[in-house]
């Protein structure tokens, strides 16, 4: 199995030192950094935009992995390729026109991904798959970091990992909401390649560089 992927998501960083927080990322062995960009209205909360993916793309030479948790996301995704994301994955519940949103993402020179809420059957993303750089499966309902994670995920995980082989894909695996590293090895050996770990990371008793060390023990484990 392919090398996994630690892409601490900045929803839980302290934006007063921003900086400062994704450079301990960057230096305690992060491979991504994790943005989540939420509207009010296709989840509960609001976040950050445009402006601060072009603020990380500043800080860090790690690849922006942004998270779309909008409506509509078709008319947003120039402006943050622009602003210096790497992969731009959306949601199926938010896309009629996935394929053709995929092939946009590309065509802005941006990695494509895509992403299941855990209500949302499998069998929705089964014509799109062979076209993701990247699938994203929620492990917590989204709208808010520190939730507990959801057992049914790991099933979730290991199914769509199926799947992916059976087509031949390179696309990357990726979970999101309450990992930490109690789950981290179940995940992994259902067949995740990527991990987006906020409260873990950025709230662990240690520090940072040492709540990315404990998620990678896990997963190599």
């Amino acid at each position: 199995m392919t090398s996994a992927i630690i892409a601490p998501s900045i929803l839980s960083a302290d934006f007063a030192k921003l900086g400062e927080e994704i450079h301990a990322c960057e230096s305690g062995g992060a491979d991504w950094i994790h943005i989540d960009v939420m509207d009010g209205h296709f989840v509960p909360n609001i976040t950050m935009g445009p402006f601060i993916v072009e603020t990380c793309k500043r800080i860090t030479r790690l690849p922006l992995d942004v998270h779309l948790m909008i409506e509509q996301p078709e008319r947003h995704l120039d402006a943050f390729a622009n602003a210096g994301a790497t992969t731009l994955t959306v949601h199926v519940e938010t896309c009629p026109h996935l394929h053709r949103t995929l092939q946009q993402i590309k065509s802005l020179g941006c990695k494509a991904g895509v992403v299941l809420n855990p209500g949302t059957p499998l069998g929705s993303l089964e014509a799109v798959l062979g076209e993701a750089d990247l699938v994203l499966v929620m492990s917590v309902n989204p709208g808010f970091s520190g939730q507990a994670f959801i057992p049914q995920s790991v099933a979730r995980v290991a199914e769509i990992r199926r799947r992916l082989d059976a087509i031949g894909s390179s696309a990357w695996l990726e979970v999101d909401g309450g990992v930490t590293a109690e789950n981290a090895g179940r995940l992994r050996k259902a067949g995740a390649t990527a991990f987006v770990a906020a409260t873990a990371v950025f709230k662990y008793p240690q520090g940072i560089a040492e709540g990315i060390r404990a998620l990678r023990n896990a997963i190599n484990k």
